[in-house]
């Protein structure tokens, strides 16, 4: 009977044969598990981009989202106004939108209006916190003012947000409550702060009426890819390659668009309508470079007022004067 003699290199190679598989199988598994624990974190990521409802696990987590922190005098200024706007004389109105989505807003009539601002607010705000301030020097200077609840949030319908995408088609549908209400031939400006401000950029994009004179948008951002992955990669430091793509699924399956299907550089780069880009060199939340961005596409007419030392919002804060300056001049060019 002969015995089949194992040789010391047979026995290295089975080795490392089962050291290789064992290695293989070890980073396949860790790779499984990185993916798995990046799904959950762009599902939790997107519920809370999008989402009405904000996850319970997530409140309070604006701030390290945005990245921006308010002085005590900002905030006391802010609330303040808010609530004065707020108790001012007004009408509540209420429309259908183009897909059957109930919208709200509040209508400021001027008795001697010389044109209208149609105002968008921002994500996970209200129209009397983003625009309290800057309400004054609009009705001072002869502005009727309808400022509009974005879908999906306060007391407008809708179960998510579009980030401006869904949102740029409510603007044609305020836009035609408005020239229904007042016989169409007063100018209309478009207006709108950081999300608001990419919603009515993107709306440049659509055919508007003849009486839409201008476009004012305040630190808005360029696309809700190009935000997201800013916010990822230097809010919350964290790495947005596969969360993006699970992002821009689970966008498609909530507002049935994907995250960079359209954008205001795509709107900007085919509108004539003049536009006004105002935003702060400290901005934490959204770059002052998308303002660079939209500026460089904007195929119109176009201003740019950069504020330096405001963060996210603060522009008329900061540079109250130059800012109504700027303004009046848009106004006073395009009107």
């Amino acid at each position: 009977m002969s015995t089949k003699k194992v040789t010391k290199s047979t026995m290295t190679n089975e080795a490392k044969a089962v050291t290789a598989a064992t290695v293989a199988g070890v980073a396949v598994g860790a790779v499984s598990l990185a993916a798995a624990a990046s799904y959950v974190v762009a599902k939790k990521l997107t519920k809370i981009a999008l989402d009405r409802e904000t996850p319970k696990a997530a409140k309070g987590a604006e701030k390290m989202i945005s990245g921006t922190s308010f002085d005590k005098e900002f905030l006391s200024t802010m609330v303040d106004s808010a609530e004065g706007l707020l108790q001012k004389e007004h009408e509540t109105v209420e429309i259908t939108s183009h897909d059957g989505t109930k919208l709200m807003g509040h209508w400021f009539k001027h008795e001697n209006e010389k044109r209208i601002i149609i105002a968008m607010h921002g994500w996970r705000t209200t129209w009397n916190k983003d625009f309290g301030m800057i309400a004054d020097f609009w009705f001072n200077n002869d502005c009727s003012v309808l400022f509009v609840e974005q879908r999906g949030q306060n007391n407008s319908g809708g179960d998510y947000m579009g980030f401006g995408l869904i949102e740029r088609y409510d603007c044609l549908d305020w836009i035609e409550w408005v020239n229904e209400r007042t016989g169409g031939n007063t100018p209309i400006y478009l207006g709108g702060v950081s999300m608001g401000a990419a919603t009515v950029l993107m709306a440049a994009g659509l055919e508007l009426p003849e009486n839409v004179k201008g476009i004012i948008a305040d630190c808005g951002f360029t696309s809700p890819h190009d935000i997201w992955k800013h916010v990822a990669n230097n809010n919350l430091h964290m790495t947005y390659g596969f969360k993006g793509v699970v992002a821009d699924k689970l966008c498609r399956q909530k507002i049935q668009m994907g995250s960079d299907e359209y954008s205001t550089i795509d709107a900007l780069s085919k509108t004539n309508i003049p536009v006004m880009l105002i935003h702060g060199t400290d901005d934490h939340f959204v770059p002052v470079e998308m303002s660079y961005r939209n500026y460089r596409a904007c195929n119109g007419p176009k201003r740019l007022l950069i504020v330096p030392g405001a963060d996210h919002g603060m522009s008329y804060y900061i540079e109250k004067d130059r800012y109504e300056y700027e303004v009046k001049q848009f106004w006073k060019d395009f009107c």
